[in-house]
């Protein structure tokens, strides 16, 4: 992950889209085993340097007002962005056959972010806020109260959110009565535009609750989500009120929690060190995607399909707990800096 604060934001990015581009050259001219397991090796270590970056040039430009709302804007240009990738991405599979096309035409996307990032984005940090070692920083993140208690409930929401990527759509096909791939797939199209359309009115109405409280909400809708997910699969509700209620909750779920989370870290971080505290979410990010795809198929897999999302609901009532004593921390952080 990238600490940009000895980098720099725009430096950073930088460096990401140039290893992208560098990625996608391997996955073209790879011919075997292991030049692939190279290109997926680069492309990771370009992703990890783009997430933490972009979210501190986010923090740096906005205020506490506002913060909300700005990464709901980045969010719903993420969604367009890979919604518009996978569409285009079928379009030239399709049309031409042809697997290197793609990653080629995905580097030369690459080398115009390179190209737009140098030309027109003005580097947000400091020189006086960029102070202090590397080593320093990451110690102080890893010490910090706050953002332990942050990392362990985050990263039970990046666990729902690989479920729902990864084990419901199988679930969906193989244990349910929507046994049909086109209609699995329709019904997350639906909850993809869904998302899109919630994200900005979403976060507005969560503006007048706390961070964590907000959080809370994200967690009931995804208790919700995994709730009708165990009826539909024991076939106590259709499958259209699924669709209706499950896959509205998912989306919503997502929307409440992607901004709130990135906001809720740049107001932990001390100004110097975001870049390592939004490194360690996405951390979290890395954690959430590790577990959630083997345990869920080994759920599936252990004659525990139908069980496997009562487990999650319950996770959810210790999710809440966990936000509780965050919430309770962030208010002793404000009395003793009031006090000071």
């Amino acid at each position: 992950m990238a600490d940009s604060h000895r980098w720099g934001r725009r430096r950073t990015l930088l460096l990401s889209a140039a290893i992208s581009a560098v990625a996608d050259g391997c996955f073209v001219l790879t011919t075997g085993f292991a030049g692939f397991v190279v290109a997926n090796l680069l492309m990771g270590l370009g992703v990890g340097l783009y997430w933490p970056a972009t979210e501190a040039v986010v923090a740096d430009l906005t205020s506490d007002k506002n913060r909300n709302e700005a990464f709901a804007i980045v969010r719903l240009a993420d969604s367009l962005g890979l919604s518009a990738g996978v569409v285009l991405g079928g379009v030239v599979i399709a049309a031409f056959k042809a697997y290197r096309l793609l990653f080629a035409l995905d580097g030369i996307t690459f080398l115009v972010f390179y190209a737009v990032v140098a030309v027109a984005i003005s580097e947000t940090l400091s020189a006086k806020t960029s102070s202090g070692s590397f080593w320093q920083g990451w110690r102080i993140a890893v010490c910090d109260r706050t953002l332990q208690i942050y990392v362990v409930v985050n990263s039970l929401f990046t666990l729902y959110l690989s479920q729902s990527q990864s084990t419901l759509p199988l679930y969906l096909n193989r244990f349910t009565s929507l046994d049909n791939h086109a209609a699995v797939g329709g019904i997350f199209t639906w909850a993809i535009v869904l998302t899109a359309l919630c994200q900005l009115p979403m976060v507005r109405w969560l503006n007048r609750f706390t961070q964590p409280h907000a959080l809370m909400i994200a967690l009931v809708f995804w208790a919700i989500t995994f709730l009708t997910t165990w009826l539909v699969g024991q076939q106590f509700i259709p499958p259209l009120l699924f669709v209706i209620v499950g896959l509205t909750a998912m989306a919503l779920g997502t929307v409440a929690y992607t901004p709130i989370a990135s906001a809720l870290v740049v107001g932990i971080a001390p100004p110097n060190l975001r870049g390592v505290y939004l490194s360690v979410n996405s951390m979290c990010w890395a954690v959430g995607y590790l577990i959630g795809p083997p345990l869920g198929g080994w759920a599936l897999d252990h004659a525990m399909a139908h069980q496997f999302w009562l487990w999650l609901v319950a996770s959810t009532l210790g999710g809440g707990l966990i936000l509780r004593s965050l919430q309770t921390q962030l208010q002793t952080q404000q009395s003793d800096q009031l006090s000071h």
